[in-house]
């Protein structure tokens, strides 16, 4: 594992780092604040090439490979974390597309993406009951000649109201695991209702809500991969988002890193700079330790996927390791600027309730403890 960045992963780091602080940086407390979800924003993205970091150039993709897309996405991540989510989940559903489908859907779907067609695309697995346990879903898609008609309910589904393209997952009637299969949706189809966007902690400039299926109908060639593979795909794409969200945590906690330095050079107390404090160097010192052992874990598994290698693992422990991490920073970043990190005219009140979610989605933190533990003791079979 080379750990020098190739031209290609410098050319995407440097495109993504000069539009997100150029772009997304000075709008996101605004964002924030007014919970606005920017379209334009989003198909400038795309025209980047930032929307299908790891797609093929001929479906409209940047083709640079995962380790470039955890490199955007930190960079995003560190200007606003609810643009970089929307990014995240959109590259995920091109990816899963690309991956399993068809010519034809990679031709029609892929494309709308890469291109900002879609604006975004969303990823329909969770439901109100069905969190961690994507089995205990509800949602049933029933074959009808030539149409597949869905019935059912979505929950906390990320850009839901603005994508163009999603993923929704359906019980087709197989035994367990081979119960579930995937379907590709596009916005606006008849029989999809959009709920009411959630009032979230933070992350509040990404639209979240959930999705209500009503005899929804669905060509028959809109079924993504084999009928009873839904499980798999999902735990495939899984595996990838999980090293997008370890990214996002990452790129979080490097801006509160970075806030909190400066503010510990300018803010005075007892005659000096507080960053001369040794209790609050100690803070420091291990907010960017911890955040250069995520990021080579994100880079590890990303390395891994890139090179066509089992992944699962090590995708875990960065998105376990990485999410934790940014939850530590952002306390300290909290407390080391004292009173002014409980006000939002400071951006760590924001990175704060944007990094809580972390250990929450894409699988939660025990989740990824026993997805570990499992693969750890594959180990010695």
């Amino acid at each position: 594992m080379n750990l020098e960045l190739t031209e290609t992963q410098t050319l995407i780091r440097d495109t993504a780092r000069k539009f997100a602080r150029e772009r997304v940086a000075p709008q996101a407390r605004k964002f924030d604040k007014e919970e606005f979800f920017s379209v334009e924003l989003f198909k400038e993205l795309a025209s980047l090439g930032l929307m299908g970091v790891n797609i093929p150039g001929q479906y409209g993709g940047a083709e640079a490979g995962t380790a470039s897309y955890a490199l955007a996405m930190m960079e995003m991540a560190a200007a606003c974390a609810s643009t970089s989510v929307a990014m995240a989940v959109t590259n995920m559903c091109g990816e899963l597309i690309h991956k399993f489908g068809t010519e034809a859907q990679r031709e029609k779907y892929v494309t709308r993406i890469t291109s900002g067609e879609a604006v975004v695309g969303s990823f329909a697995l969770s439901e109100s009951h069905a969190g961690s346990d994507p089995r205990a879903m509800r949602t049933t898609a029933v074959r009808r000649g030539d149409k597949w008609v869905i019935n059912g309910s979505k929950q906390w589904i990320t850009s839901g109201a603005y994508a163009g393209v999603m993923v929704v997952w359906a019980l087709t009637g197989g035994q367990g695991n081979k119960g579930i299969s995937a379907f590709i949706v596009e916005g606006g189809t008849k029989g999809l209702i959009i709920g009411k966007h959630e009032d979230k902690m933070g992350l509040r400039a990404s639209n979240t809500v959930s999705l209500t299926f009503e005899d929804m109908e669905l060509p028959a060639e809109n079924l993504l991969g084999k009928e009873g593979d839904g499980f798999k795909l999902a735990m495939i794409a899984l595996d990838g988002g999980r090293i997008g969200i370890a990214s996002q945590a990452c790129g979080v906690a490097r801006a509160a890193l970075e806030a909190s330095i400066r503010y510990a050079k300018d803010r005075k107390a007892f005659g000096q700079p507080i960053g001369e404090f040794q209790g609050l160097r100690f803070m420091l010192a291990n907010m960017a330790t911890e955040l250069q052992a995520a990021e080579l874990l994100t880079y590890r598994a990303a390395f891994l996927k890139d090179e066509g290698r089992p992944f699962t693992r090590e995708a875990s422990m960065a998105k376990l390791y990485a999410s934790e991490m940014s939850n530590r920073a952002v306390d300290k970043a909290v407390q080391i600027h004292g009173g002014y990190g409980y006000i939002d005219e400071f951006p760590v009140e924001r990175y704060f309730r944007d990094a809580r979610v972390q250990t929450i989605y894409e699988g939660t933190s025990e989740v990824q403890r026993l997805v570990i533990a499992r693969e750890t003791f594959k180990l010695l079979d």
